[in-house]
């Protein structure tokens, strides 16, 4: 937990001012009790870090399994609480891993696009976020985020300093059954409902970076 804080302090005296950080929205959403997942769109690696800065609360994450073959850097990141999954495979221990964490009332990152994206245009919603929401009972916020795909995109290893504006989104409350349990035609209809609003958010996103 020490390490966590310490890297939290350092982005928010450190990497905020550098990008220019503002913060839109009911930010309060990004720290409310009990199971919470924050959904944000993903252009970067610095995506899970900005807005963690932006909470009060410890975020765990799940992180391609590939950046735990260094030990130290698998250290640092496990001590800020992200755990490795296999990317494109539905990882049994992952979920399993991510629902036991949900279930006792964590906050954790889940990108609805899964990998890293390009461009304004937000890509196709994968099931993990609802999938969760419905198991666990957590709670969702989205948030769309401007610059930092641009400051930091794939192929990138040093930070351009490019201004970054993130749209925190009202909390949707888990995908409703249309029966006597959720089916995944309710995922579905909620996975829909999310890409609509983070697409919103992110467009929203660039136009008060634009403004600024």
């Amino acid at each position: 937990m020490k390490v966590y804080q310490v890297v939290v302090t350092f982005i928010r005296k450190i990497m905020n001012p550098y990008f220019k950080v503002e913060v839109h929205g009911p930010v309060d959403n990004l720290k409310v009790d009990g199971p919470l997942i924050l959904a944000p769109v993903h252009r970067s690696n610095l995506d899970s870090l900005l807005v963690a800065g932006a909470s009060t609360r410890r975020c765990r994450a799940l992180a391609k399994h590939t950046m735990f073959k260094n030990k130290p850097f698998a250290w640092l990141i496990a001590s800020l609480g992200a755990f490795p999954v296999e990317r494109g495979t539905a990882d049994r221990e992952a979920l399993r891993a991510a629902r036991m964490l949900l279930d006792s009332g964590e906050a954790m990152f889940v990108f609805p696009e899964g990998t890293r994206q390009e461009g304004q245009q937000v890509g196709e919603i994968y099931d993990g976020v609802a999938y969760l929401a419905a198991k666990t009972g957590a709670q969702v916020v989205p948030v769309g985020i401007a610059g930092t795909g641009e400051a930091m995109g794939k192929g990138t290893k040093f930070p351009k300093r490019v201004k970054v504006v993130m749209e925190v989104g009202e909390i949707m409350q888990p995908p409703a059954a249309s029966g006597k349990r959720v089916t995944v035609g309710d995922r579905k209809r909620f996975s829909e409902e999310l890409g609509s609003v983070l697409q919103d958010l992110m467009d929203e996103a660039y136009a008060k970076q634009a403004a600024s």
